[in-house]
């Protein structure tokens, strides 16, 4: 088992790279982190065998991470600049991911990782004959309502409702389509944390939209119905990213 651990600013690629890991069986997820700071906070305290990286992070960048702490992990730089892949290369990264990032190609570059750090256990996996997949069990009934105080009570609120939720300082407006939106004392990122990733995406530093509602994508702009609402920079590329995921080519 392999131990990995996710540095990416973008919460969207990190949500998209850990499912990813959760699909391959030599993988373990030791966390993910928001910055190259961070992620050397964990290497002080937890054994890892392999980050991936990204190379494009505020303050510290996966480059100059890699040069400065030279980690004792594997590395695999992503990125959407292929710019940076020479200079990756130069630091004997095992391989460089462009962004959008398909399961098949982060698959390629975890084996490559195993095939340097494990050879043996790759080489034993690879003589193995294909597994006949199990029958899968029962999936979990998806959560379909949350409870938020507001208006000095506390109301459910139907998730396929939910169209897009505007955070307003210390508030969030909860847009459903029925009536006025709902005002509660709370923050994006705790609904951020809550809400389904698969369903609910941010998109910017003050809004959360529901994909389900989603009528059209222009340049950085989502329009829901009259609704115009902007894609911040931060958010992107990764929202960008998993709309690439959901094409159909």
């Amino acid at each position: 088992m392999l131990r990995c651990l996710l540095v990416d600013d973008e919460p969207l690629a990190l949500r998209l790279l850990a499912g990813y890991v959760e699909r391959i069986p030599f993988l373990e997820l030791v966390g993910t982190c928001r910055s190259a700071i961070e992620a050397m906070q964990v290497l002080q305290r937890e054994p890892v065998d392999v980050l991936f990286l990204d190379v494009q992070m505020p303050d510290l960048t996966g480059v100059e991470f890699v040069r400065t702490l030279r980690p004792n992990a594997a590395v695999v730089f992503t990125t959407a600049y292929k710019q940076y892949a020479v200079e990756g290369f130069d630091l004997d990264a095992v391989d460089y991911l462009i962004k959008p990032i398909p399961f098949d190609r982060f698959l390629k570059a975890a084996t490559k990782v195993q095939e340097r750090l494990q050879p043996a256990a790759a080489a034993a996996a690879a003589a193995l004959p294909t597994p006949v997949p199990p029958t899968p069990a029962p999936a979990a009934p998806a959560e379909e309502y949350i409870f938020v105080k507001a208006d000095y009570h506390t109301q459910r609120v139907t998730l396929r409702d939910i169209r897009y939720l505007e955070g307003l300082k210390d508030y969030v407006k909860i847009h459903t389509g029925a009536g006025k939106p709902l005002l509660t004392l709370n923050s994006l990122r705790a609904f951020e944390e809550r809400l389904p990733a698969t369903e609910f995406v941010r998109v910017h530093r003050s809004y959360i939209v529901a994909l389900s509602w989603i009528d059209s994508i222009r340049k950085n702009r989502i329009y829901m119905g009259e609704v115009v609402i902007p894609i911040g920079d931060a958010y992107a590329e990764a929202f960008h990213q998993l709309i690439e995921q959901r094409n159909m080519h």
